[in-house]
Parts: C-alpha cells; structure tokens; sequence
C-alpha cells in the first residue's frame, strides 16, 4: 500500500497584509486581553475559592459566568474585529449543559475557535479541555487553565489515567455544566507527522488517512468509560436530554477547516488569517457508541476516516455540506460584553485600591481548596 500524499502547506500569502494598522490594533487588543485576564484572575478568584469551601457547585457557577464573560473577548476579536467568518454546517444543535465534544487538530488554535461554538450555545465558560500539562505553566493563561479545572496529560497514560479520572470523576453532579473537548489525534496537524502517522497505518494494518492523523483512542475510551459508570451509579455525567421520555447523552463530533490557510496564534491577534473558518458538526447519542473498548476504539476511528473524506470533499467544494446552521454573533451583544469585562476590571481595582485590601498574589493556589 502506497503512502497518499499529505495535502502540502504552501506558503500562501495572508488573506489580510500585516499593515501597522493592523499590528497596532493586535497590540493594543492582546494588552488589553492580557490586563483584563489578570485582573480577573487576582480579583476575583480568592471570592470564588472561599465559596468553594461551602459549595463547589456555586463557586464552578461563579467562575464560570466569570471567565465566560473573558472569553467572549476572543470570538468577538474574530468574527467582529478581525472579519473572519465562521460557518457553521451539518447537524442543527441544541442548548445542551453537558457535552463530550471531540475534534480534529489542524492547527495550534482549533481549541480557541470552539469558543464560538460555545458561546451561541451559551455554554462558554463551561468549556473544558485534554491538553498537554506543559501549557499548565504558561503565564497568566495557564493560571486560568488551572482554574477552569482543565485536564493536564503527560502522554504517559500510566500517568494520564489516574488524572483523568480524578479529575472527570469530580463532575458527577448533574448540575454541573460541562463542555469537554478532546483531540484524539494527541497533536496537532503537519505535513511530516502525517507521513509518519501513515507508515504507521501501514505496517499495522490501519486506515491510511491524508487529511488528518490517526486518532489516539484511550483517552477519548476513558471520557465514555468515566461517563458510562458514573450513569450506572444513579447520578448523571453529562447532562441527559429528555426526548420521548428517553434519556439521552450527546457527543459532538466536530471537524474543523480553514481558508486561506491554518493560521497561527498571532496570524489571529493581527487578523491577517484565515479567511474563514468552517466547523461541520455531527451530534451523535452516546447510546450509538459500542460499550466494549475494542468495539469504542474501532468506532472512533472509522469516525476519522469519515473526516478525512469529509476534508478531502472540503478541499474540493470549497465547503461542508448543510452550511448556515448557525447565526451570526450579534455585534451589539459583543461589544456589550468587552465593556462589562473592562468595566468590572476597572471597578474590581478601584475598589481594592481605594480600601487598601491585598489579594491573593499567585492565583493557581487557590485551585488546591
């Protein structure tokens, strides 16, 4: 069997020129994202970490109302500032509190483009992601990344597994909101790591994909297996949508696509890439996916193949099909919410300063109460 060429990344010039005023206006909405991140996590996380001592429950409520309003900044920055359109297709979604979401991982900043998603659907600050342990120690947004109780892996699943359990077993409650996103393919995509990920298919037996790289099933196994059992112990997981007066949890299977090109962290702070973003949804009950682990891990990983076709269709078409599932954000709700961030902000430090009250100077303690 013959390896299939990966699609090559050719250097592209950028949907947008980086002009000075486009680097101004990256500088001043990244300081200003920083600033107001900061702020929120020295001023008000030492309140939510003392409610926590009484309820953890009211205190994930808080923070997640909290840092939804933060990150309302991002899409806002995309589809408002920057003119990059999202599109949405396939699967017409509901408003659901609980969620097992999984992706393909095109490029370093699919988990930020989530917060779209998410933030139609009103559930943004519950959003939670698998993701390298490593980015648990940058400044500032890995502080936040503690707080918002994201799950750190090693790639050791002898290490991974324990932590995941731990941690995912900590939202039994059915109260509980919950967006949790993983990428099985475990990195993100390249030319190189595709050639590698195919002679791997190869020499075992796999499908050979070209669009994207063969998922890594334990992970995305152990997210079902933790739902599973915690549904057989009497308590929810994920939240269940009644229907028929059958109960039913959901999983979202996402595929992500880009033109003019993948773009990076700073092609999005200077808005010069991508042109747009298409995301195809496919919402699938968790009844539908096999119990055993095999069973699980075979499902998932025809669902890739199916991707791949679907990029591949995408490259040819120019886009997925039953697009406009989604509305556009409202400007007026966008701008709205960045002056309610910076208003609080403002707020928040006027009133330490004036009453001469301290804080909490390393905020990623706080998330050991």
């Amino acid at each position: 069997m013959e390896i299939n060429q990966p699609l090559q990344s050719t250097k592209r010039l950028k949907h947008f020129p980086l002009t000075p005023f486009r680097i101004f206006r990256g500088v001043l909405c990244l300081a200003v994202y920083l600033s107001t991140a900061f702020m929120f996590l020295v001023y008000f996380v030492p309140p939510a970490t003392v409610l926590r001592l009484f309820s953890v429950h009211y205190s994930r409520k808080c923070v997640s109302f909290l840092f939804g309003l933060w990150l309302g900044l991002w899409p806002f920055l995309f589809e408002k500032i920057n003119k990059t359109r999202v599109i949405f297709s396939g699967d017409t979604i509901p408003v659901e509190e609980r969620v097992l979401l999984f992706s393909n991982h095109r490029t370093e900043v699919d988990w930020m483009y989530l917060w779209n998603l998410a933030l139609r659907k009103g559930c943004l600050g519950y959003i939670k992601y698998v993701l390298k342990s490593s980015l648990m120690k940058l400044p500032i947004f890995g502080w936040g990344f503690h707080i918002l109780e994201f799950i750190p892996v090693e790639r050791k699943w002898e290490v991974d597994e324990l932590v995941m359990h731990q941690m995912l077993s900590t939202f039994a409650y059915r109260q509980d909101p919950l967006w949790l996103a993983v990428f099985p393919e475990g990195t993100d995509y390249t030319d190189q790591k595709c050639i590698k990920s195919q002679k791997f298919a190869i020499e075992n037996g796999l499908p050979v994909l070209k669009n994207v790289l063969l998922p890594k099933t334990r992970g995305f196994i152990a997210c079902l297996e933790i739902l599973r059992g915690t549904l057989d112990a009497g308590s929810s997981f994920f939240r269940i949508v009644v229907t028929d007066d059958l109960k039913r949890v959901t999983v979202y299977d996402v595929t992500i696509a880009y033109k003019n090109q993948c773009p990076s962290f700073m092609d999005n702070v200077f808005g010069v890439d991508p042109s747009e973003v298409h995301m195809h949804i496919k919402r699938i009950p968790l009844d539908e996916i096999p119990l055993s682990e095999s069973k699980a891990a075979t499902w998932l990983m025809d669902e890739f193949v199916l991707k791949d076709q679907l990029l591949s269709d995408f490259i040819v078409n120019g886009q997925f099909p039953n697009q406009g599932t989604e509305k556009e954000l409202s400007t007026v709700k966008c701008v709205a919410n960045c002056a309610i961030v910076i208003a609080f902000t403002v707020s928040a430090v006027n009133y330490f300063d004036y009453n001469g009250i301290e804080v909490i100077s390393s905020p990623v303690e706080c998330c050991d109460l």
